[in-house]
C-alpha cells in the first residue's frame, strides 16, 4: 500500500533529522570511543543507512534497526502515527529528543551486535549503559526522563 504524499514528506524530514543527529561531532567522537572500548574495528562497519519508511516484523512490531553480515547497519523510523501520538502526549520537544535518542541508541545497539551477534541480552544491557554514558555527557542536551522511559522500558 503506497504512502500518501503527506507521509512521504514526514518520513523524508524524519530521516534527514535522524541523519543529522547521527552525524553530530560529539556523537561521532562518542562512537569512536565506544569502538575502541569494545575493541571493534572501525572498518568492520562498512555502511550505515537511515531508511525513510518504517519496517514491521511479522509479529507487527516495528524494527528500530538491524545489522546485516556484521557490517551494514540499517536504521528505521517509528510510524507517523506513533510520532503524532507522542507529540500529542508529551509535546514536540520531547518527541524530537525521543527521535534523536532512539537513533543514537539504535546505532549503539547495532554496533554492539557486530561484536556480540547472538547475545541479545548482553547487547541490550550494554546499549543502555553506553547510551546513559552518552546522555550524561556535559555537552549533550538534557534528556527528559520520559524519553529514557519510552526508549528502554517498553
Amino acid at each position: 500500500m503506497p504512502f500518501p504524499n503527506r507521509h512521504i514528506s514526514f518520513y523524508r524530514k524524519y530521516a534527514s533529522f535522524v541523519a543529522k543527529a547521527l552525524g553530530k561531532p560529539l556523537f561521532q567522537s562518542f562512537l569512536s570511543w565506544l569502538l575502541k572500548r569494545e575493541n571493534i574495528d572501525k572498518d568492520s562497519i562498512q555502511d550505515i543507512q537511515v531508511r525513510i519508511f518504517p519496517f514491521h516484523k511479522e509479529n507487527g512490531n516495528s524494527l528500530a534497526g538491524k545489522i546485516i553480515n556484521k557490517c551494514k547497519i540499517i536504521i528505521f523510523p517509528k510510524s507517523a502515527k506513533f510520532y503524532r501520538e507522542l507529540v500529542a502526549k508529551h509535546g514536540s520537544e520531547i518527541a524530537h529528543s525521543y527521535v534523536k535518542s532512539r537513533a543514537w541508541a539504535t546505532l549503539i545497539h547495532e554496533i554492539l551486535h557486530s561484536k556480540y551477534s547472538s547475545d541479545e541480552e548482553r547487547v541490550r544491557r550494554l546499549t543502555e549503559r553506553y547510551f546513559n554514558i552518552y546522555a550524561r555527557s556535559e555537552k549533550t542536551e538534557d534528556l527528559e526522563s520520559v524519553v529514557f522511559e519510552i526508549l528502554f522500558k517498553q
